[in-house]
């Protein structure tokens, strides 16, 4: 239990803090309310309704928020392997190939499909 001290300790530290600023905020912050305060903002444009059906949303953004998320994950595979590549051996060496070129297959399908080009 000794070990998980600084741990407890420092999430105590960010609750404390975070109950701290919520509260100050409270006090200390503007209180005028008006109309455009509670309307929804779209980066300084005016928002303007949406037409029947809902309109339809450009998916290249969407798109885009994927392919981090792939590249994220993939980060997120390869550190650790990185940090013990001389312990693990052969195998994971394979292992990891197998999965940099399916990645790569993936990366290569997205762009011979145009998901990368930003019109």
């Amino acid at each position: 239990m000794n070990l998980y001290a600084p741990i407890i300790g420092l999430l105590a530290l960010a609750a404390g803090f975070m109950a701290i600023a919520i509260f100050l905020s409270t006090i200390v912050g503007p209180k005028r309310k008006n109309k455009a305060k509670y309307e929804p903002y779209e980066c300084g444009v005016e928002a303007t309704p949406q037409p029947a059906g809902g309109g339809r949303i450009p998916i290249k953004y969407y798109i885009t928020a994927m392919l981090y998320i792939v590249f994220d994950i993939e980060i997120v595979f390869l550190y650790p392997w990185a940090v013990t590549f001389n312990q693990m051996g052969v195998f994971a060496l394979v292992e990891m190939v197998l999965f940099i070129v399916t990645v790569f297959i993936a990366y290569l399908y997205v762009f011979r499909r145009g998901g990368l080009n930003w019109d």
